[in-house]
């Protein structure tokens, strides 16, 4: 599964120099509002040490690493669902995506005009998330009104749907978000089927000055963050937009020079992945080491399928191998004989760093992968 996260925000928040730094692309960040109208798409690989590592050991041609792509949409204001600024269409460039990171302004640049005048965090997420709560809630209406001509004709064959669809009109009108696990398994595969923005998982991200990666500001945001449940990532964009174009040999000196523990898209990822409830596992196909995203709790014939639809289909059992094991040891030979490899079926759980080995048959082989 490769990960997608919508990148929001007001105008002048530093989205898309975030979504530059991220990606390495040179997406316009020009200071005024509404720099962003078509939106800007980047993929880039997740960072993986283990990955490295595994790399580092085996050698092989082929080094595949899994993917996030990003979508940085244009900026939100109040009334955008009335039309002001660029109106809130746009949001269905992002409807699809997993999850998404609301970049929030922290940051006090006197060349950079901000939308309402003077920073003020709290309001500015408000706004934001009171917008995407109407571009929801427009869906639903909608929804529900078709909903209620079907009822007169169809009886009961819709009335599940539009009873679910009424507690999430309430909700939304009350100003919250909507938690799809108080929902039932259908229930919850329907609205997935709406992709409402106010349902994925969220985060926040506060874009600070240069002067405060060392004296991170622990306000309202913090506090916001929690209530709804969820982080702050905090990440100096304009310096990270910089150091993106600085080739990979080069960049550790500037990294330890500003003592940067970790960069932006390595916070971002990170928080992703616990937000989504994500792991990793890795495969060791003849030259290359490849890595794959999966959801806690995925069994190993899904996660088969999701190498190759024929391996999920043929799935006969799993040689599982774990990352701390074979470092440790330093090859899948010494594991073997070591007893360091487990056969396991299909219902195995797969676990985060696992090194899978998928036996499958097809119509005329039996296969190793």
């Amino acid at each position: 599964m490769g990960l997608s996260c919508g990148i929001i925000g007001l105008p002048n928040s530093g989205k898309s120099t975030i979504f530059n730094a991220l990606t390495g692309l040179s997406a316009a960040c020009l200071p005024y509002p509404f720099c962003t109208i078509e939106p800007n798409i980047g993929t880039v690989y997740v960072p993986d040490k283990r990955l490295e590592i595994l790399a580092s050991i085996l050698r092989p041609e082929k080094v595949t690493p899994t993917t996030i792509e990003f979508y940085d949409v244009a900026g939100l204001i109040k009334d955008a669902h009335k039309g002001e600024g660029l109106g809130n269409k746009f949001l269905g460039h992002i409807r699809g995506v997993d999850a998404i990171a609301h970049v929030v302004r922290c940051f006090r640049r006197g060349d950079v005009t901000h939308v309402y005048g003077n920073l003020n965090p709290r309001r500015d997420v408000e706004i934001v998330e009171t917008e995407l709560l109407i571009s929801d809630l427009e869906i639903v209406e909608e929804r529900i009104k078709k909903l209620e001509r079907l009822i007169k004709i169809s009886g009961e064959r819709v009335r599940g749907e539009f009873e679910v669809l009424l507690k999430v009109k309430n909700a939304l009108e009350s100003n919250n978000f909507i938690n799809i696990w108080e929902f039932g398994e259908e229930e919850r595969t329907m609205l997935r089927s709406f992709n409402l923005l106010s349902s994925k998982p969220f985060f926040y991200v506060a874009n600070i000055d240069e002067d405060s990666l060392f004296d991170v500001p622990i306000g309202d945001l913090e506090e916001y963050a929690k209530k709804r449940g969820t982080s702050v990532v905090y990440i100096c964009g304009k310096l990270e937009e910089e150091l993106s174009h600085i080739p990979p040999g080069e960049k550790e000196s500037y990294v330890e020079m500003y003592g940067l523990k970790e960069l932006g898209v390595e916070k971002i990822v990170k928080t992703a992945y616990e937000i989504l409830g994500l792991i990793t596992f890795y495969t060791i196909v003849g030259k290359e080491v490849r890595a794959w995203t999966v959801r806690k709790g995925t069994k190993c014939v899904e996660a088969a399928g999701k190498i190759h639809s024929d391996m999920g289909q043929g799935f006969i059992k799993a040689e599982v191998l774990s990352y701390e094991d074979f470092v440790r040891l330093g090859s899948e030979k010494e594991a073997r004989e070591k007893g360091f490899v487990h056969v396991e079926g299909k219902d195995y759980v797969v676990k985060d760093g696992d090194i899978l080995h998928i036996r499958f048959h097809s119509i005329s082989h039996s296969h190793k992968e």
